[in-house]
């Protein structure tokens, strides 16, 4: 195989990074949490949650990536060849592909939406003089007949795996730091067009009191386990994908530096959306108990709500779903990347082979996750469709256990002075720092963790 390639500057590097963390979840989820959890006062929790369990996480799977230079259960077995830690690895690599199956199937619908609001189809069945309620009604029942049909989200799936492959089989530089240098700046850069926007709306100062006046009366534990769990997923911890990504970081790439900006980065993401959507939503009325702010709800009916009644309505809804085609793709190709690393390390297997590989039996398995929404919702495993299933097999259980598993690993079992190493590039920078981030990632993320894996397994 040929030498390990490397990002080939700082800013591809945190790029691609920065992409691989950014995904529907800042989007979604992040609305809802902020919504249901007193605003402002979920903020500053969140932002406790970064600091105290993101950034150590992120710096302890840096760690074993950079200082490897191999895949997700490579790094394990490269450190502690005689022991099953590498079974820390395999839950990574399972979990990442098992994700993938269904990210792909929500990364189709948001590039059916792109297409249908560049050619209008998304707001056909909208004319003028037609109700608040109706309108609703009219999204609703379009979102619900797309994603139940049996073969409409088939050619997305397709189209959607066909550009993860492109890219992939172009490699690291070519494929993926191309891709990341190009698609982040354009993902802030509509952002921010469409935080303007947001921002010129009649009344969009109602929303954003609401997004930034703190209702401390809301905090109870549960606010603090849905931060946690927001802060976890939203920096892809536990997926393999950060231990993947820094193994081509170059050797002199100060790994603290890179965890802030990254985490800083996924941060401003959140925080750049919640002064879209919540503006957005106050403006026409919408939002008043939450509901319309959960999950796919928001995206795929709230949002084309909103857009509908607002001047250049194709123009706001293409960018804001471009917007979205571009967190899910970066998205899904660092996810892929995990398996291909793998094969490409374990296997020796050529970069096309293992791309190969892992996308074309997506072509069964994503398919699959689509028609469990559909035709095949009532063949359930332990109660949950496929898509379903999963969904919360991986958030709820893999994950967490993998970044627990992670924490104790590399806080207490690696070679002595490997983290340190690592963390202080052999003790030329952030040295001063590093007692601190031991600490965290021997104790308290461990405890954070639990926290969270607890209150999955109890709700």
């Amino acid at each position: 195989m040929s030498e390990k390639v490397s990002f080939g500057s700082k800013i591809s590097l945190i790029a691609a990074t920065v992409g691989s963390a950014v995904g529907l979840g800042n989007v979604w989820r992040f609305p809802n949490e902020v919504q249901e959890n007193g605003g402002a006062a979920f903020l500053v929790v969140y932002i406790g949650c970064i600091l105290l369990l993101g950034i150590p996480v992120m710096l302890a799977e840096f760690s074993l990536g950079r200082g490897t230079g191999l895949d997700t259960v490579g790094a394990f077995k490269r450190l502690t060849p005689s022991k099953p830690w590498w079974g820390i690895g395999v839950i990574s690599l399972l979990a990442s592909y098992m994700i993938t199956c269904f990210y792909m199937v929500v990364a189709a619908w948001t590039m059916h939406y792109l297409w249908g609001s560049i050619d209008g189809s998304l707001y056909a069945g909208v004319g003028e003089g037609i109700t608040a309620s109706d309108m609703k009604d009219v999204f609703a029942t379009q979102f619900s007949d797309f994603v139940g049909s049996a073969w409409s989200p088939m050619l997305w799936i397709v189209i959607v795996l066909a550009v993860n492959m492109f890219i992939l089989l172009k490699g690291v530089k070519s494929g993926i730091e191309r891709m990341s240098n190009a698609l982040m700046p354009l993902l802030f850069v509509i952002l921010l067009v469409l935080c303007g926007v947001a921002l010129s709306l009649p009344n969009a100062d109602e929303g954003v009191e609401f997004f930034l006046r703190p209702d401390f009366s809301k905090l109870n534990a549960g606010v603090f386990i849905s931060a946690l769990g927001q802060a976890f997923f939203s920096l892809s911890l536990g997926m393999g994908i950060l231990i993947t990504y820094s193994s081509y970081f170059p050797k002199k790439d100060n790994l603290t530096t890179t965890a802030v900006s990254v985490s800083f980065c996924d941060f401003l993401v959140a925080l750049l959306m919640g002064f879209i959507i919540f503006p957005a939503v106050r403006s026409f009325g919408i939002g008043g108990d939450g509901s319309e702010l959960q999950s796919a709800a928001l995206v795929f009916v709230t949002l084309p709500q909103v857009f509908a009644q607002m001047p250049l309505t194709q123009v706001w809804s293409a960018l804001f779903f471009l917007l979205l085609v571009i967190a899910a793709l970066t998205s899904t190709v660092s996810i892929s990347e995990v398996s291909i690393l793998f094969f490409q390390e374990k296997m020796r297997f050529s970069r096309k082979k293992a791309t190969l590989l892992v996308i074309l039996p997506l072509l069964i398995f994503s398919p699959l996750c689509s028609l469990s929404q559909g035709v095949l919702s009532d063949m359930t495993l332990f109660g949950k469709n496929l898509f379903d299933f999963l969904d919360s097999t991986t958030t709820n259980y893999m994950l967490p256990i993998a970044a627990l598993l992670t924490c104790i690993y590399v806080g207490w079992v690696v070679p002595k002075g490997f983290f340190r190493n690592e963390v202080t590039n052999n003790g030329k920078v952030a040295v001063r720092f590093f007692p601190i981030v031991r600490v965290l990632v021997r104790y308290l993320a461990p405890i954070m963790i639990l926290s969270v894996f607890a209150y999955q397994l109890m709700s």
